[in-house]
């Protein structure tokens, strides 16, 4: 039902806006701006779930290879002891389990492409699990929650977004440390106010071990990127994203060949799940896609924008960031609409700006929460979300918060 409420809350805010333009600004386009603006979201909605079929059935076609050679079951018994803390109602060594760490796998290297079949896969076997079919379970809003914090290492669309706006960034990398310290950020704060939701406790040796052997782990990593020249690092970037996704297929074949399992008959089996799976987010995807559309069109975030300036003018704060906020307001509605309000930024601004550069770390960080949540429950059928979205809100509110404090520790 919140999700619902939500909806309409979109549309109603957005109308009344749009009619005080007309009868109280003499906005005379503002109807056909956003009759025309819901048009378009729809057919954009049609054809992402079209091009999502290609890549689902490509991902979910070498997915069950590698379930076939054993590989998600491996995944899963070594990372069974952490999950099987943050998920007490998952079985031990259950493919979910597997799945769930090629997603987050994907998400660190930044792979969205990887990430989305890889979630859809681990959604579908956690509804198996579910006794309430239109109820999302308490390990679905787990992993939800920690997919949007959206834990990456290398922000690789946002660097080269970077690099290619005119004029370009001088050092198109320059924000990736900052992004890998917010969503780090975004996603303890996700795991905390789930944990305390579902009554889990966080303070068990074995997460606490995982947890700081992870901090460790991406600070090492970390130090060692930024021991590159930007040339470089851009290099090592690619090789990561690209080499390491060619290594978990080349993996599979090499599992599957020792099991003597028939991989094209297994990749066929699978693939035909991604034209299923596809057709089902449509009607989601499409309703969620109009609504952002009509609260954007609308002009909602112009009004929102101004609020935020005179209230922290007021509290005699520093308002350089402001500019900048669009992106972070759009990220949890649309991917596609902070990324174009992130070029604006940097359009207007200039990439190695402040405003440039924090809109480069809001767009690198958290995912589109709204568009996750139409997309992964609307693929299992769960209707009601339960605490889900307000969990996911208060990550990316975190992960403002954090993107702010450290563009000013970086580049103020």
């Amino acid at each position: 039902m919140v999700l619902s409420y939500i909806w309409m809350a979109f549309f109603l805010v957005a109308f009344v806006i749009a009619f005080i333009k007309w009868a109280v600004m003499g906005d005379q386009e503002i109807f056909r701006i956003l009759v025309e603006g819901i048009f378009k979201s729809a057919g954009d909605g049609f054809d992402i779930s079209l091009k999502l079929v290609g890549i689902l059935s490509l991902f979910l076609g070498f997915m069950k290879i590698g379930e076939k050679a054993g590989a998600i079951n491996f995944l899963s018994r070594m990372v069974g002891p952490f999950f099987s803390r943050l998920f007490p109602d998952i079985p031990k060594n259950h493919p979910a389990i597997g799945q769930m760490m090629m997603n987050f796998s994907a998400n660190l290297l930044g792979l969205d492409n990887a990430a989305t079949p890889f979630g859809l896969k681990a959604m579908e076997s956690l509804q198996e699990l579910n006794p309430h079919k239109e109820t999302a379970s308490n390990a679905q809003i787990m992993f939800l929650a920690l997919h949007a914090s959206g834990l990456t290492l290398i922000p690789i669309s946002v660097i080269a977004m970077r690099a290619a706006v005119k004029p370009p960034s001088l050092n198109p990398t320059d924000i990736f440390i900052p992004c890998m310290i917010v969503t780090f950020v975004a996603t303890l704060a996700s795991m905390i106010a789930v944990a305390v939701r579902q009554r889990i406790n966080l303070l068990q040796p074995v997460i606490i071990a995982w947890v700081a052997g992870l901090s460790v782990l991406i600070g090492l990593l970390v130090t060692y990127l930024t021991s590159l020249d930007p040339v470089n690092l851009q290099k090592v970037s690619v090789l990561l994203s690209n080499g390491l996704i060619l290594l978990v297929f080349l993996l599979f074949l090499l599992g599957a060949l020792r099991k003597k399992v028939n991989v094209f008959e297994s990749f066929i089996e699978g693939a035909k799940g991604g034209f299923e799976i596809a057709i089902r987010i449509i009607p989601y995807l499409i309703a969620m896609l109009v609504a952002i559309s009509v609260l954007r069109n609308s002009g909602v975030f112009n009004y929102v924008l101004g609020a935020f300036t005179k209230l922290f003018g007021s509290l005699g704060l520093n308002t350089d960031f402001v500019p900048s906020l669009p992106t972070a307001l759009m990220k949890p509605l649309s991917g596609s609409g902070s990324r174009g309000m992130m070029v604006e930024a940097m359009t207007t601004y200039g990439p190695d700006s402040f405003v440039g550069r924090l809109s480069g770390i809001f767009q690198g960080t958290n995912d589109t929460t709204f568009y996750v949540v139409a997309v992964y429950f609307g693929s299992v059928g769960v209707k009601n979300t339960r605490y889900a979205i307000s969990v996911m809100l208060l990550a990316d509110l975190v992960g403002i918060i954090t993107a702010i404090l450290m563009g000013y520790l970086f580049f103020h």
